[in-house]
């Protein structure tokens, strides 16, 4: 049981709920590079380790479709663990972004399985390196 605790991350996913999720079909297949643009935004609960991440991706293939998906993970640090301020923002500035990039990544195969579109599965992204721009 020691071990179990031992790994366990200090932060936990409480809930996560899809904000936006829009879909605008252009025009026919075209053979333009589908262009990304992703965003994260960090809001913590006044004095509590309770945080809202939210990620937005854009996606613009051109003459073709546009789409943008919202996506919001509520998290909390349990603070007995007796983290330091520069731990908890590593966590929750990198970890969370991590823990959420797979739905994300789902949604947009999902929206762009379609009749007519190639369907789109998103490469794994270095967190760590996005978040250094």
């Amino acid at each position: 049981m020691e071990k179990r605790e031992a790994v366990l991350s200090a932060l936990k996913l409480e809930q996560i709920v899809f904000d936006k999720i829009e879909f605008k079909r252009l025009g026919f297949s075209s053979e333009k590079e589908l262009e990304l643009g992703i965003q994260s935004k960090i809001m913590q609960k006044e004095d509590e380790d309770v945080y809202r991440v939210t990620l937005e991706l854009t996606g613009n293939k051109p003459e073709e479709y546009v789409f943008e998906i919202s996506l919001t993970g509520f998290f909390m640090i349990e603070s007995e663990n007796g983290l330091t301020e520069e731990m908890k923002n590593m966590l929750i500035t990198k970890n969370s972004i991590s823990i959420l990039m797979p739905y994300l990544r789902s949604e947009v195969s999902l929206l762009t399985a379609q009749p007519g579109v190639e369907c789109v599965v998103l490469p794994a992204f270095n967190i760590s390196k996005m978040l250094e721009t």
